[in-house]
Parts: C-alpha cells; sequence; structure tokens
C-alpha cells in the first residue's frame, strides 16, 4: 500500500482540480486549477523516481554498485515540468489580462458572443 501513495495522492490532486475547471466561473480560477493538476504530475513522476533507501545520484563519494541511487532523469522531467508548468500559466494568465482589457469579463460564458 506504501508504494500506491504517491500515485493515489497524484489522482486525488488530479481529480479536485478537474472538478474545479468544470465547475469554474472565471478563467483565473480555471487556470489556478489547471495548475493544481499539473501539479498532480510532479507527485506522479516523484513516485515514479522514489526507491527507498536510495541516497542522491551524486556519484563522486560512492562506488559503482556500492548502494542504490534515485534515478536523476525522473528529477530532472520533474524540474522541466515545473518550468514548463510555470511558463504555461504565466502565458495564460498574460492571455486572460488581455481579454479582460479588451471585453470586460472573465466570464466564459459571457465571452461566447466572440467570433474568430
Amino acid at each position: 500500500m506504501t508504494a500506491a501513495l504517491p500515485f493515489l495522492a497524484a489522482g486525488w490532486v488530479l481529480l479536485i482540480a478537474l472538478y474545479g475547471l468544470v465547475t469554474s466561473r472565471n478563467l483565473i480560477h480555471a487556470i489556478g486549477c489547471l495548475a493544481v493538476a499539473q501539479s498532480s504530475t510532479y507527485l506522479m513522476l516523484l513516485g515514479v523516481g522514489y526507491r527507498r533507501g536510495a541516497t542522491a545520484p551524486v556519484y563522486g563519494d560512492l562506488e559503482p554498485g556500492s548502494r542504490p541511487v534515485v534515478d536523476p532523469v525522473v528529477q530532472a522531467l520533474t524540474l522541466t515540468d515545473i518550468v514548463v508548468g510555470a511558463t504555461v500559466t504565466a502565458l495564460l494568465l498574460a492571455l486572460t489580462i488581455q481579454l479582460r482589457k479588451r471585453h470586460g469579463t472573465v466570464d466564459p460564458q459571457a465571452l461566447t458572443a466572440l467570433k474568430g
């Protein structure tokens, strides 16, 4: 059960974020829920890369094969995921600010009259 805990937590966070995204009446709130949904991927990736009793992947003080180490690729993917998530969130917030300036609202229901 302990090995499944990060995956259950990631699923729970994703479900809560999706519920907030579906019920949102404000684009700022929807963007925040999208950022929370993105954070569930951090939990999942860290759950994949975790090894009980393993040390950091710094090989300067270790003999090869002497003890288990954590997978550094998963840590790199998690950091990349954080950077991409922050960038997407910033871009969506900038677009929402421009939408508010041009149309005076951030309510998705009020923006249905927009024509592309």
